[in-house]
């Protein structure tokens, strides 16, 4: 029944559509206009959230890092000046953390400032120099494509050997392998020993792996002063689960610098643990805002074609009333006649709704720059999903309206 039913509306809605192609048309529009701009709103957040959230991937996952300053918050009340005022990281903080904590699966120390590389007569400024202890490659993503990681013994003995980014290795070694090769920054020359992967730019413009290089840490307090009013280092620790774990190791951490910097009781913590969620989350509700703008602006646009749809349906339940009257006297249910026209009114709805689903979808090949859009499986789901809600609701009451009638009278109408 519910697969003959569905055949009959199809086919009536095709009648419709080839018979008033003009009125349908334009009566669609509205639908279809509506489901392209919530879709178009929703692609466009999900899109500009992933590219940001992925720019700030270089912070890690399940990572908890001790900074002088939160991500995100920072009390009004309080000076700009007194958080740069804290004391920075000290290497025997992190050696007491890596020691002391029982809910993380490893902690590293690592400090970064900017310089220009140079070899032979090329040059490259604005390269990221990260100074690292050995379990970096624990707690964040180190993608090496050619070469090796330092072994222990270069990073306890401050070597001079360096991975370098992809775009450090292409601008200063075009046409040979860097591996073996050395580079010169800040007077000193370090030997290349890996090259990392290519990641590509960020959206946001946020630190990129192929414009850094990698040295051991002790190599790094040879180049760079590093305490107050210099480079201030970052420990950052690796928990075992999210979550739950994450809270743990955050109160772990949190008691433990206390008491390592001689914090009493009543005294605020001169440092703040920052986790990546942090960001994530407060970005998550900016673009919560932008999504409830596009239904709003969408919703006018649907709230039109519904009554589009609507006016359709009243117009076909006025056409074709002698055939419901004959249907109704050759024993239809008035059930029968009602999905009949509510499937019909639903079938125009998708029409509408994929038409504008496929605009969008066409729309995410033009070219954007950085920004990489693509329509997902749910927000496809949607515009189905929404279509066929604006279907029932504009073809309930001309169905309801055509099941209602007296066959007799039906068939009686001119």
């Amino acid at each position: 029944m519910f697969l003959k039913l569905l055949g009959e509306s199809i086919r009536f809605a095709w009648q419709v559509l080839s018979t008033n192609l003009l009125r349908t048309m334009l009566s669609l529009l509205g639908v279809t206009i509506g489901i392209m701009l919530i879709i178009a709103v929703f692609t466009v957040v999900d899109s500009l959230e992933k590219n940001i959230k992925d720019s700030f991937s270089f912070l890690g996952s399940n990572v908890v890092s001790v900074d002088k300053m939160s991500f995100v918050e920072r009390d009004p009340n309080v000076p700009f000046y007194v958080y740069f005022r804290r004391p920075s990281n000290t290497y025997d903080e992190f050696e007491f953390l890596k020691s002391n904590l029982k809910n993380a699966s490893h902690v590293t120390f690592y400090g970064t400032r900017s310089s220009t590389m140079k070899y032979k007569s090329s040059s490259i400024n604005g390269i990221s120099i990260f100074g690292i202890s050995n379990e970096y490659k624990d707690v964040y993503e180190v993608d090496i494509l050619n070469g090796r990681y330092f072994t222990s013994q270069e990073i306890e003995g401050g070597r001079n050997v360096t991975i370098i980014g992809d775009e450090v290795a292409k601008s200063l070694f075009p046409y040979e392998s860097p591996i073996g090769k050395s580079i010169t920054t800040r007077g000193q020359k370090l030997v290349v020993i890996g090259v990392l992967a290519k990641e590509g730019k960020s959206l946001l413009g946020t630190p990129s792996s192929d414009e850094r290089i990698y040295i051991p840490y002790k190599m790094f307090t040879k180049m760079f002063y590093v305490g107050r009013f210099g480079v201030s280092p970052t420990i950052a620790a690796k928990g075992y689960v999210e979550d739950i774990g994450l809270v743990e190791l955050q109160n772990e951490m949190e008691g433990m610098l206390r008491k390592v910097r001689g914090l009493k009781p009543k005294e605020e913590s001169n440092f703040a643990l920052n986790r990546p969620e942090a960001i994530a989350d407060a970005i998550g509700q900016v673009f919560d805002i932008v999504g409830y703008a596009g239904w709003i602006i969408g919703g006018f646009s649907i709230l039109v074609g519904g009554f589009g749809i609507m006016n359709i349906m009243f117009v076909s339940v006025q056409e074709r009333t002698k055939i419901i009257g004959i249907q109704k006297s050759l024993g239809a249910k008035n059930y029968f006649i009602l999905f009949q026209f509510l499937f019909e009114a639903i079938f125009l709805c998708l029409i509408g709704g994929v038409t504008g689903v496929l605009i969008v979808y066409l729309l995410t090949f033009i070219p954007t720059g950085g920004l990489e859009i693509a329509l997902s499986f749910k927000n496809i789901l949607l515009g189905v999903v929404v279509s066929s809600v604006i279907g029932v609701v504009s073809g309930i009451v001309p169905s309801a309206k055509a099941a209602r009638l007296d066959p007799v009278e039906a068939m009686r109408a001119s």
